[in-house]
């Protein structure tokens, strides 16, 4: 099998994959002469976005979509009837390298079906990594880690990655045993608190000694890990008491959530259809509430299981706490105004800066970026004060909601 025909199963079979963000790493170029690549922003074929809004262009693919486990919600599993291909550790860096060269990526995702076992394969997946470095590649490495393999190849991993992952797979430990016999929840947070250790250890060490020694780098985007949503029966609740206590306990860079897809000959366990993919975006915001906007996981739903899909997350807490509104724009602490619908984090941080020349009015509303309809229920500014039936009208939520539209015959 060729190359490019490789290239086309692999890459295709990596997809499912969403954890390939780019960020946070050390800012390294090739300006000085030496070393091929830089992480930072270019154009390209654009996979994924760093939290600024640059646009990463990454080579995301698997070295093999043959795998020894058979989890029920992988296409790419052990009984799955699909075309396998498998690229050598020397294919995977010349692809690399050629397409950096031609403008197409700045980066590489890695990951891989387990093969012979745990350690070989993830043997296979470091040697990319490090046959990049040893040639001066400086752009951005992202290596899928296999939870079962040995320490001292994970920590080999972080000397050449600049980010690590491990995905969870499923928020239920019960879910994973029984769609995942061959995987261990209990030995993937292993691997994950490890992780966490080395790199506490890494960013101590950073720090110069009066010798001025300092220690290797070591993964300095940190790591992530992915949940697949709408395999099991797990709330979205439950997903989020999950990924809340991640962050707490592995100090990650990010969740990832992906939206389960039926697989062709699946396995009566799964749910015969995808879960809508707008419950995917609703995490993603719930998240987002809980890493920058200082919201606790159980009160972003409260006696909920579910998010609501029609309108966002904190819009529908704001409507459950309506008792906390109105909120004078130019008295209120940061804190609170993170929590109006339609104020962003970069707002908030204009809206301060501005209050302090001036009074906010509503005509300044513009010039910050915010909403007027979204927010103006929720707030009182110099010159507006929202009338207060209309904050305790039970109608005040379907304003919010998605109009009705009449479906057309296609012609």
């Amino acid at each position: 099998m060729d190359v490019q025909r490789k290239l086309a199963i692999l890459a295709d079979a990596a997809k499912y994959d969403a954890s390939c963000a780019s960020s946070g790493t050390e800012k390294r170029d090739s300006r000085d002469g030496r070393g091929l690549g830089s992480t930072d922003a270019g154009m390209g074929i654009c996979h994924s976005y760093a939290p600024d809004g640059r646009c990463i262009s990454l080579l995301k693919i698997l070295l093999t979509n043959a795998c020894n486990y058979d989890c029920l919600y992988c296409v790419n599993r052990a009984s799955s009837n699909v075309t396998r291909a498998r690229f050598t550790v020397d294919e995977v860096v010349q692809l690399t390298l050629d397409f950096y060269r031609r403008n197409y990526i700045e980066g590489l995702f890695l990951s891989s079906g387990i093969i012979r076992s745990a350690d070989y394969t993830m043997e296979q997946v470091v040697s990319v990594a490090r046959q990049l470095r040893a040639q001066q590649f400086r752009g951005y490495i992202h290596l899928k880690t296999i939870p079962d393999a040995d320490d001292a190849l994970i920590a080999e991993a972080g000397l050449y990655a600049d980010r690590l992952s491990i995905n969870i797979e499923l928020s239920d430990p019960q879910s994973l045993s029984k769609l995942a016999p061959e995987k261990n929840g209990r030995a993937i947070r292993r691997s994950m608190g490890r992780l966490r250790l080395k790199l506490d250890e890494a960013r101590d060490g950073r720090k110069a000694t009066p010798q001025g020694r300092v220690a290797p780098r070591f993964a300095p985007a940190g790591q992530s890990t992915q949940m697949i949503v709408g395999a099991d029966a797990a709330t979205d609740q439950n997903i989020l008491a999950s990924s809340a206590n991640l962050y707490g306990s592995y100090n990650l860079k990010r969740v990832y959530y992906s939206a389960f897809s039926p697989i062709p000959d699946a396995s009566r366990a799964l749910p015969p259809q995808a879960p809508p993919l707008l419950r995917e975006h609703r995490l993603y915001q719930a998240d987002w509430l809980m890493r920058f906007y200082g919201f606790d996981a159980g009160e972003i739903l409260d006696d909920s299981a579910m998010l609501a899909l029609e309108i966002d997350p904190k819009l529908a807490w704001a409507l459950r706490h309506r008792d906390r509104f109105p909120l004078d724009v130019n008295r209120a602490s940061r804190d609170e105004l993170l929590r109006v619908p339609g104020f962003g984090r970069r707002a908030v941080d204009r809206i301060l800066a501005a209050r302090g020349q001036a009074a906010l009015r509503l005509s300044d509303l513009p010039a910050l970026h915010i909403p007027r309809n979204k927010a103006l229920p929720f707030i009182v500014l110099s010159d507006h004060r929202p009338a207060r039936q209309l904050l305790e009208s039970a109608q005040l939520a379907e304003r919010f909601k998605p109009k009705a539209v009449q479906l057309g015959f296609g012609f």
